[in-house]
């Protein structure tokens, strides 16, 4: 069998680590667990994680680590028969190991209470099934979600070069994409406080009097952060007639507790206003209560155990919610794809697809099936959740820019995360992601998206 070049990028350009950083694997070669490490046992390198010695062998009822294939040989999609899937990636935006520190995360409130700020439980309390031990160590917030970091960067020649970018008549819209497409969060934000500090003027306020339209929102949402922008989307999501729920789902399904955290306190701070409230305000029944779920921010956080018992209990409820009786649970449902961690939702859905031969995605459908699927390949893949929504946001009659800015932005702040959404573009849809955006893009808006996934 011909060797198969892995996904992602040649070493050295975007998307691949810097030198002496782990490598994230190539889409596709995932192993199924990292080496040494079991369900149920946070990673080596993990924030908070135990002393080796506890690791070794896999706690009492829970799964070992399926055996690795020989070196370089191609993973297929998907886990073998018999097998769990693998634990997912980290949350958008977390560096990878070797990078910058893992920051301070929020203070974790014991399983089931109310989360902090006054927001509350969600209205729905299904049991749980012993999910959720009370001890397990918090999952850290996602880069640019949590305090404030003094890094090794110097934000002076790049604060330097976007004022001479806007300076005079005319912009550079170039030098503009070129000095903002490859930073991180942080480095953005000593950018943008740099900026201020030398000329006086906000960053944000100086590019939007040079540039307009999607290209404008692009940079925009570059410069907030992930933090802001999210904040900024979820205000925009709610204001006015009518409620982008789309939006909505981008920016609070499939969050850990701290990055949710964050995103409230946020919002509250930024806006004055209680996102809980608001959520209230624009949204009813079902999707109400779903999202109120989602924002009690009291999910399984990842370094919670596998535990086959309680797998096989919740695709039974599963199954019992959506087609064991006429109608759907549709609360239920949400309630585990809501409490349950990422790695304990790919169990789930490997499980359902060996019990029923069916994939458990086939069974939503209604007013909430983008949610629930949201949620599902949340935890099943991220990097193909993130190429079906970025085709979503180019298919149909005509390409829905909003959608399509912000989707990429989001996945462009973790580099090894976007090499990962490119090659599951590539399997699912035959064509490369660049070759769709310059299709459906034009002028610099175009140029902007391309440097964001990496491409030229």
């Amino acid at each position: 069998m011909a060797y198969q070049p892995p996904y992602g990028p040649p070493p050295g350009q975007y998307g691949a680590p810097p030198p002496g950083h782990s490598p994230q694997p190539p889409y596709g070669q995932q192993p199924y667990a990292p080496p040494g490490q079991q369900y149920g046992a946070p990673p080596s390198q993990q924030y908070g994680g135990p002393p080796p010695q506890q690791y070794g062998a896999p706690p009492p009822q829970q799964y070992p680590p399926p055996p690795q294939p020989p070196y370089g040989q191609q993973q297929p999609y998907g886990p073998p028969q018999g097998q769990y899937p693998p634990p997912p990636q980290p949350g958008y935006g977390q560096p990878p190991p070797g990078q910058y520190p893992p920051q301070q995360g929020y203070p974790q409130p014991p399983y089931g209470s109310p989360a902090p700020g006054g927001y509350g439980a969600p209205p729905v309390q299904y049991p749980q099934h012993g999910y959720g031990q009370p001890h397990v160590q918090p999952t850290p917030p996602s880069l640019g979600y949590g305090p404030a970091q003094h890094i090794p960067y110097d934000g002076a020649a790049d604060a330097e070069a976007l004022k001479k970018a806007m300076k005079g008549f005319g912009t550079n819209e170039k030098q503009l994409i070129q000095t903002l497409c490859d930073k991180d969060p942080l480095q953005v934000a000593v950018i943008q406080r740099t900026f201020q500090q030398r000329y006086g003027k906000d960053l944000i306020k100086e590019i939007k009097s040079e540039v307009s339209g999607y290209f404008e929102e692009g940079l925009v949402a570059i410069v907030r952060g992930p933090l802001l922008q999210d904040c900024a989307l979820l205000l925009k999501a709610l204001e006015g007639p009518g409620t982008n729920e789309k939006l909505l789902n981008d920016v609070l399904l499939g969050r850990s507790n701290a990055d949710m955290r964050a995103i409230k306190e946020t919002y509250q701070r930024t806006y004055r206003r209680n996102l809980e409230k608001d959520i209230k305000a624009d949204l009813s029944m079902k999707t109400e209560r779903h999202f109120l779920m989602v924002l009690a921010a009291n999910r399984n956080e990842d370094s919670a155990p596998v535990i086959p018992q309680e797998i096989d209990r919740d695709v039974m409820d599963l199954y019992k919610a959506t087609e064991g009786k006429v109608g759907t649970d549709e609360l239920l449902v949400c309630n585990i794809l809501t409490q349950r961690s990422n790695a304990q939702i790919s169990a789930i859905a490997h499980t359902y697809k060996q019990k029923f031969t069916r994939d458990l995605e086939s069974e939503f459908s209604g007013h909430m099936e983008d949610a629930l699927l949201y949620q599902l390949r949340t935890g099943v893949d991220r990097a193909m959740r993130d190429a079906i929504m970025l085709e979503e946001a180019m298919s149909g009659l005509g390409t829905k820019d909003v959608l399509l800015v912000n989707r990429v932005i989001r996945a462009h702040w973790d580099r090894n995360h976007m090499a990962q959404v490119k090659g599951a573009y590539q399997a699912r849809f035959r064509k490369s992601l660049a070759s769709r955006i310059k299709g459906e893009t034009r002028g610099d808006f175009e140029k902007l998206m391309i440097a964001c996934i990496g491409e030229r």
